[in-house]
């Protein structure tokens, strides 16, 4: 029995208003995505140098000598800056057509789920953020530097072994582990999540600790490069935000315990 304030804000709509308002949220999602894209797309070069900037700096500290990035088709490098706009107006215009959605869904929810949804809605930018900030500035270092330690400089009768990174393949690269690490590290949220609405517990999680290490590992080794840095550099963190889901959904049920009592 919900008590007599937990209510839906909403009014009855017929389905064609309904529809109607679902024709308006998609376009003014559309809308912000290809503004998104058009100002991606103004600065694709610059996000590429941001993005190609770690393998830049470790080339630099290692041989001193310039270097050089290629494409072999003529239409690649436009393509690149294609998905560099692209991908970038995914990143930027999430929060947009997230509240979009948001806005189309809340009318429809009870005021406690809306305080129950909201907080999560937050978290997830923030997450997914903070995955794509750990893999660019920690994963990605140490990464180029082990796959950078197979070059050979060249010795009597034999010739160099030396990287001429194509930018595409690069970009494809750089983009799977940064989305990577971004949507593995919106786990927690997942998690607690689920626990908020009792289809898990925090017990039944620490129950599962072994299978879901295990299961960590085998996700980082199938979603990034074959490796061992970049697939330890994803395992690891989420087995520390695993036990930080565990503490989370043990906290907020305590308070949601001491709410109902009061």
């Amino acid at each position: 029995m919900r008590p007599e304030e937990d209510t839906i804000d909403d009014k009855p709509m017929p389905l064609l208003d309904h529809l109607l308002e679902l024709r308006q949220r998609i376009l003014l999602s559309l809308g912000g995505f290809v503004l998104a894209f058009i100002l991606c797309y103004v600065f694709s070069k610059e996000i590429y140098g941001f993005l190609a900037a770690p393998l830049a700096t470790i080339l630099q500290e290692t041989t001193g000598a310039e270097r050089r990035m290629i494409f072999t088709a003529l239409y690649e490098a436009f393509f690149t800056y294609l998905k560099v706009a692209l991908w970038g107006g995914l990143m930027i215009s999430f929060p947009w057509w997230a509240t979009q959605l948001w806005l189309f869904v809340a009318p429809g929810l009870y005021r406690s789920e809306k305080r129950a949804v909201a907080p999560f809605l937050i978290a997830t930018p923030f997450f997914f953020t903070a995955g794509a900030a750990f893999c660019y500035y920690f994963v990605i270092p140490a990464a180029w530097r082990f796959f950078l330690s197979f070059e050979s400089p060249a010795g009597p009768g034999e010739l160099p072994i030396q990287l001429e990174a194509k930018v595409n393949e690069y970009l494809s690269l750089v983009m799977r582990l940064i989305f990577a690490f971004g949507f593995a590290f919106l786990m927690p949220v997942g998690l607690v999540l689920l626990a908020r609405v009792g289809i898990i517990t925090p017990e039944a999680m620490a129950s599962k600790r072994r299978y879901a290490i295990v299961g960590m590992f085998v996700l980082a080794a199938i979603i990034t490069p074959p490796d061992v840095i970049s697939q330890v550099g994803l395992a690891l963190p989420l087995i520390l935000l695993y036990e930080g889901s565990i503490l989370a959904a043990k906290l907020l049920r305590k308070r949601d315990q001491q709410a109902a009592a009061t």
